[in-house]
């Protein structure tokens, strides 16, 4: 089983899904760690150096490349399945689970750690409340093309693990 966790940046996606690959004992993949392992640089170099596209388009061949894998937990990128058909790609290779939170917990989450985050981390506090509003706006459509939802705003991660793993044994 193939477990793809998406959402918006600051969601909870790499927290939870450590905490649910230690849960349904699957190996952990988290498919920004792996662009960064196969450029040798961090996520903001290579946006620095070689653009957002080319970025994308790396984003896209760690994904792809999990089909070869036959279990394991997928934390992706938050725009990963905004692009190049990744969310189409990831329904029909795996099970899709959807952490959603509201632009307030986002901002909160996301205010104090812009660093590494190249889309945010030159903004100031207006504009990162633009920023995710606006994304939200437009890429909410797709995240809740998930398989499964869940409201990652009130849980802990150990709780949010054991509520998506009910939900996939129901």
């Amino acid at each position: 089983m193939k477990i793809f966790i998406i959402g918006y940046m600051g969601s909870g996606k790499s927290k939870t899904a450590d905490a649910l690959s230690k849960l349904l004992k699957l190996s952990l993949i988290e498919t920004d760690q792996e662009v960064e392992k196969l450029e040798g640089k961090t996520i903001s170099e290579i946006f620095n150096s070689a653009g957002q596209d080319y970025f994308r388009e790396l984003e896209k061949q760690i994904l792809r490349a999990t089909e070869k894998v036959d279990a394991a937990i997928i934390s992706t990128g938050g725009g990963l399945p905004c692009y190049n058909d990744n969310m189409e790609w990831m329904n029909k290779h795996g099970i899709t689970i959807y952490l959603e939170a509201n632009p307030g917990l986002l901002f909160h989450r996301l205010s104090s750690s812009k660093s590494g985050r190249p889309l945010i981390e030159n903004l100031n506090d207006v504009e990162l409340m633009e920023q995710i509003s606006g994304h939200l706006a437009i890429r909410s459509s797709i995240y809740k093309k998930a398989h499964i939802s869940v409201n990652a705003a009130s849980l802990n991660v150990k709780l949010l693990a054991e509520k998506i793993q009910a939900k996939l044994n129901s």
